[in-house]
């Protein structure tokens, strides 16, 4: 069975792999912000982090859904989307973009520990047929380690790996060495969590083992 990803992220991408599925890659359109703010002012109040992801993960999943509709008419199997943001006393962190935001960050979050959503959406997808979806909201807490140095945090944002994801860190690579614990799913952290992937893929009548390449 064919799977795609929602997602170019390299993480992801290795992810997939270390479990024995090769998929299919495709950048989502979806505009992040503004289906944010859009969701926002319909609701007249800003969404939970849990609520967020999920929407975005959504989001992603029905447009490359479409998208292979269009192009590829005979595909047959599962597309998955993912989204994360981390949380800490009380703020939301998406991507910080900047060496300012991302050192303003480390600072913030040396001895102190957040929590990572990643939302999920998973759809059937069979030529001729309406996509069936299962979705879900996965978390984990991460513990940052409490003598981190400024000099650290300045080599580490000099590396450019931490503008680019959810909270400006990662477990997997160079950031992985400041993380002194994650309670959850391990994968979450990195950018999507294979056990809940697992179970959504089996509420669409799907066995894993049959995704294995």
């Amino acid at each position: 069975m064919q799977v795609c990803l929602a997602s170019t992220s390299p993480a992801r991408l290795m992810l997939m792999r270390q479990v024995g599925i090769e998929p299919l890659t495709r950048a989502p359109g979806t505009d992040e912000d503004a289906i944010a703010a859009r969701a926002a002012a319909e609701r007249g109040a800003e969404l939970s982090p849990e609520e967020m992801v999920l929407l975005l993960a959504r989001a992603k999943a029905a447009d490359i859904a479409a998208r292979l509709a269009a192009e590829t008419p005979d595909f047959d199997g599962l597309v998955i989307g993912g989204d994360s943001m981390f949380a800490l006393g009380g703020r939301v962190y998406g991507k910080p973009y900047t060496p300012e935001e991302a050192t303003r960050r480390w600072r913030e979050m040396r001895g102190e520990t957040g929590v990572l959503h990643s939302g999920h959406s998973v759809l059937r997808v069979q030529p001729g047929q309406a996509p069936r979806e299962a979705t879900a909201v996965a978390e984990a807490g991460v513990t940052f380690a409490d003598d981190i140095t400024d000099d650290e945090i300045a080599a580490y944002v000099a590396t450019g790996e931490p503008l680019h994801v959810a909270g400006a860190f990662t477990v997997d690579s160079l950031g992985g060495a400041f993380i002194t614990r994650v309670d959850g799913d391990p994968s979450t952290v990195v950018g999507m969590s294979l056990s809940t992937i697992r179970r959504l893929v089996r509420e669409l009548g799907v066995t894993w083992t049959d995704l294995w390449s």
